[in-house]
């Protein structure tokens, strides 16, 4: 993750001297962030309810802002605005600014998929009333493909959240920067850390050690950003 972390930063300063393949690849990695969990929710649904209702296992709990599609939504909103930058930078130039029968469409377009795309995300969590149309749907290999997804964009997720650590902040100056630092690490961490996360929450939430874990994974972060040391070099 480490060295995941420190690719991406590069591609950030290669794209800040605008070397198209930086740009492309961080647009393609965007689209990845979009598209992974909706395609990971749609794959793995039928399998994962069934196999909830064999274990008599029920989804309670799955409330809050955690569970809020409303965060999903903002938060892919950020990745249709960040998608539409650079792809259509690189596929359009500046034609995609000056032209305005191109640029509103594609903004038009973009909020329409992105509500369809949360609606997706968000009906994995209840269960199905009949089975899917798609006979793949019910086989395991959709499952497998539905989990290669899920994964592959939390990895992305978490490399975002790793940048963090990155930010040299300094030390708090006041109890107030404190908690300002900790409302802004919370925030983000619901926007960023916990999206990506919900799908295997689902049947860990409940469990003190998997809340433990996720603290101490994320400890070099927080310390980090909370108590103000120097970012990697």
């Amino acid at each position: 993750m480490q060295w995941l972390t420190h690719l991406v930063v590069d591609l950030f300063h290669s794209a800040s001297e605008d070397e198209p393949l930086a740009k492309l690849s961080l647009s393609l990695a965007a689209v990845g962030m979009w598209t992974l969990p909706a395609a990971g929710a749609v794959l793995k649904r039928w399998r994962l309810h069934q196999r909830l209702k064999n274990l008599n296992f029920e989804m309670i709990g799955l409330s809050g802002c955690l569970f809020n599609p409303i965060f999903y939504f903002c938060l892919n909103l950020v990745l249709v605005s960040a998608i539409l930058t650079g792809l259509g930078d690189f596929l359009f130039g500046k034609l995609l600014t000056k032209n305005g029968a191109l640029f509103v469409p594609l903004v038009i377009a973009g909020l329409i998929f992105t509500i369809v795309q949360t609606y997706l995300i968000y009906r994995y969590f209840s269960p199905p009333k009949k089975p899917p149309r798609w006979e793949f749907l019910k086989q395991p290999q959709s499952e497998a493909i539905g989990d290669a997804c899920i994964f592959l964009n939390m990895i992305l997720f978490q490399v975002a959240w790793n940048m963090l650590t990155f930010a040299d902040m300094g030390r708090p100056t006041s109890f107030l920067d404190f908690f300002g630092r900790l409302f802004f690490l919370c925030f983000l961490a619901l926007l960023i850390y916990f999206p990506p996360r919900m799908f295997y929450l689902v049947e860990d939430i409940k469990r003190p050690r998997t809340w433990v874990t996720m603290l101490l994974a994320n400890s070099p972060v927080i310390v980090r950003v909370l108590i103000g040391t120097n970012g990697w070099n």
